[in-house]
């Protein structure tokens, strides 16, 4: 049975934890919050940009080429280079969101036969791909707790020089979305752009009348320009919903953390009240003991003084 003293420090061990615990919490609340704001001042932009470009391809010439119009359908599936972007955090205390997401990513590499490459965000994704012996073709190596536009360029930039070069076929993103207190781990196709596929497989309704729609420099000219922009906006995008989720996955990590500090603290103050009272229990019946005994003593002692008188 643990004594006073360990249980004293065990409940004080406990405190201290809870304190961090609910600190962290505070701070992930805040980070939330802010990160939510940024995701609405997001949202009006990148569904303009995608209206936009759905307009634009509506009104394309069959005979313009671009690369952003290539579907690489003709490419088997088998024989397509995939890339994928995989979002995850820079540290853990956050529940199953990191866990989920390079889970995710595993079964995706799993089928592809070597046929891919891998785009990482975030210290974690970096040191679980690399303890796996897994190629890693591009970290970057800025943190993923500040999402910005800047950073979001840059890694457009790079996944673009890559689908440019036909390096890669396909690009799909791996991250997660909160909804309320619910994070889901997503899979998404980035490129080629399905929104500018489904249209080009679309027939106008016989006798519709498009709009008059000038497109200068060139058709081709406007694509080049306006699908990046877009690109780079979905990354923002994932960049911040992921950071939405692994705050909202480390609050929910740190109250999980809290109650069970309170649970804690309960069994460990009932244990160091019944401990001390079981231990002031004995000294009283020591005490007890000791002051019969010191009577028995003294009456024996009395005992014998008055048969030596007798």
């Amino acid at each position: 049975m643990a004594t006073i003293k360990e249980i004293k420090d065990r409940i004080n061990s406990v405190n201290d934890t809870k304190k961090i615990t609910n600190a962290m919490y505070l701070i992930s609340s805040t980070k939330l919050r802010r990160a939510k704001k940024m995701l609405t001042d997001t949202e009006p932009f990148f569904f303009a940009t995608k209206a936009m470009i759905s307009r634009i391809v509506r009104h394309l010439p069959e005979e313009v080429e671009n690369i952003f119009l290539e579907t690489r359908l003709d490419i088997p599936e088998e024989e397509r280079r995939k890339g994928y972007i995989v979002f995850t955090d820079d540290k853990g205390l956050a529940g199953a969101y990191n866990h989920n997401v390079l889970k995710l990513a595993e079964e995706q590499i799993a089928k592809d036969n070597d046929n891919y490459k891998l785009f990482v965000i975030g210290e974690v994704g970096r040191f679980h791909f690399l303890s796996r012996n897994i190629p890693i073709e591009e970290s970057f190596m800025f943190t993923s707790q500040n999402p910005t536009l800047h950073r979001a360029r840059k890694i457009a930039a790079e996944i673009l020089e890559y689908y440019y070069e036909r390096k890669i076929d396909e690009f799909y993103v791996i991250y997660t979305t909160v909804h309320g207190n619910v994070c889901e781990t997503r899979f998404e196709k980035l490129l080629p752009l399905e929104i500018i596929t489904d249209i080009r497989k679309e027939k106008p309704p016989e006798g519709a009348i498009l709009e008059e729609f000038l497109m200068e420099p060139s058709p081709g000219a406007v694509l080049d320009n306006i699908v990046p922009n877009y690109v780079t906006g979905y990354i923002y995008g994932a960049l911040v919903e992921a950071f939405c989720s692994v705050q909202s996955s480390r609050m929910m990590a740190m109250d999980s953390a809290n109650k069970n500090a309170e649970k804690m603290l309960s069994d460990l103050k009932r244990n160091y009240n019944r401990t001390r009272q079981a231990m002031i229990t004995q000294e009283i019946t020591e005490v007890v003991s000791g002051a019969k005994a010191l009577k028995r003593a003294k009456q024996v002692k009395e005992a014998k003084e008055k048969a030596k008188r007798g």
